[in-house]
């Protein structure tokens, strides 16, 4: 079988045994070398060619970003970013800049908080299998060009509502793995602000890391969204991330459905997971809901796939064409209950297209 060969790049020695240490866990994982700041870690990645690199963020000499920025333009290779700082945007900064993923930086003194980290360092190194990194470092240019004052945003369609009552849906509820954050930017950047639908989102994502992703999500769209909180009220022109580590559902009261943040049962290793957000949702809006299945390993959403499609709504899946992992969408597929496979860029089109509006041109 052939090896991960993993480069570790990292200013703290502790963080470089933990991190080596969990990844020589792996049968499949062969940890080649080490780096203790960016302007190493360039020299490394270009003398040592590995499958895939963990990077701090923050280094002295040169800071992950800058290497970031490097690599993508020289050598693409598959970065998972290190980080303690759910806080602020560097993460997802990151990822904009070609990073695949994240994960927590280990702590001394927190065993639990260490297998946990162990666990998700495992799955994402795995995906490295199945991750199209052609497609990561596209779409990474492409949101950055998007969110650009004078970039790409300038050719895009203008939505408009179609006559009324050619609106079915009320409902979008979108299911993300790895590749998830940019997409989901990508998607809800071109939604027009007058949209009559409401939207709900489960991105694989630990604790406190949403909250700052609903605002980012927030000052690059037209519409608000929220880090969901028990209570919530879905309102059309609003959406709602589901919280870090947690899953929302929802519940019919007095003719009113309001969002429930749940822990997660001891069996569920995808988190928030989008089979419960689209199981719940199928039982609350029936055929108002519509399902949309993004890049991600795994099978979490086709589950909910089914529980949708049998509640009379429906349900959408990213292509192959532009998955950066094709695990979640693949999975969705097989169920034979997708009503229509689409790239990234179509995506927002498509939605609208389905709840009642068309894309006019400039």
């Amino acid at each position: 079988m052939k090896k991960i060969r993993v480069l570790v790049i990292d200013d703290s020695a502790f963080n470089r045994r933990t991190i080596s240490k969990i990844l020589e866990g792996l049968p499949e994982v062969e940890v080649i070398g080490y780096a203790v700041d960016g302007e190493e870690g360039i020299r490394r990645i270009i003398d040592l060619k590995p499958d895939l690199v963990t990077l701090d963020i923050e280094m002295p000499r040169m800071d992950g970003f800058t290497l970031l920025r490097i690599i993508m333009n020289n050598r693409p290779t598959p970065v998972i970013v290190v980080s303690s700082r759910g806080g602020d945007e560097s993460v997802f900064k990151a990822l904009e800049l070609g990073a695949v993923d994240f994960i927590l930086k280990p702590t001394a003194g927190a065993s639990d908080e260490l297998i946990k980290i162990s666990e998700d360092l495992h799955e994402k190194v795995r995906s490295v299998f199945n991750l199209n990194m052609s497609l990561v470092r596209k779409r990474g240019t492409l949101l950055r060009k998007e969110t650009e004052p004078d970039g790409a945003a300038k050719s895009k369609p203008i939505f408009v509502p179609r006559r009324r009552g050619a609106e079915t849906i009320s409902v979008v509820a979108i299911g993300a793995s790895t590749g998830g954050p940019p997409a989901l930017q990508s998607i809800f950047s071109a939604l027009p602000g007058n949209i009559p639908f409401a939207l709900v989102v489960s991105q694989h994502m630990p604790p406190g890391f949403t909250r700052t992703f609903a605002e980012r999500l927030d000052r690059t769209s037209a519409i608000q969204v929220a880090e969901a909180r028990d209570g919530d009220l879905l309102r059309p022109g609003c959406a709602l991330v589901a919280p870090g580590g947690r899953n929302m559902v929802f519940k019919r009261t007095d003719g009113e459905v309001v969002v429930q943040i749940v822990e997660p049962g001891p069996t569920e290793n995808y988190l928030p997971s989008v089979d419960r957000m689209f199981q719940s949702g199928a039982e609350a809006f029936g055929p108002k809901l519509m399902g949309v299945v993004l890049t991600g390993m795994g099978n979490d959403g086709s589950i909910g796939t089914c529980a949708i499609k049998k509640a009379g709504g429906q349900v959408i899946s990213e292509s192959e064409d532009s998955a950066v992992i094709f695990g979640m969408p693949r999975a969705a597929i097989a169920t034979g209950m997708v009503d229509a496979v689409v790239p990234l860029e179509k995506m927002t089109e498509e939605i609208l297209a389905r709840c009642g509006f068309v894309g006019e041109r400039n």
